[in-house]
């Protein structure tokens, strides 16, 4: 299982590492500091996760694959970029 998570260093505490170390199957990557072009790619997920995965039901890895790639090609025809919207401006607090 490969998980891909924030540069936040509550990723990267012993305990996290230990809990990784007793659990092979996983490994995390993190995406790169400053990233703010991935949030771009957080709306897909979003909608896939929404539209396609919260209540999917997957038989198999080939079923997950072939719902995937269905959601896809019924997505592409009517999909538009994403807006960027940030200002640029630094969040108050």
């Amino acid at each position: 299982m490969h998980a891909i998570l924030d540069n936040l260093q509550v990723h990267k505490t012993p305990e996290v590492k230990a809990w990784l170390a007793a659990n092979p199957r996983w490994h995390f990557h993190f995406t790169p500091t400053h990233a703010s072009w991935l949030h771009q790619i957080e709306l897909w997920f979003s909608i896939l996760s929404r539209r396609l995965l919260r209540r999917g039901v997957f038989r198999s890895k080939d079923d997950l694959k072939a719902q995937l790639l269905a959601f896809i090609e019924r997505y592409n025809p009517t999909a538009k970029p994403f807006a960027w919207t940030y200002a640029g401006k630094p969040l108050s607090r």
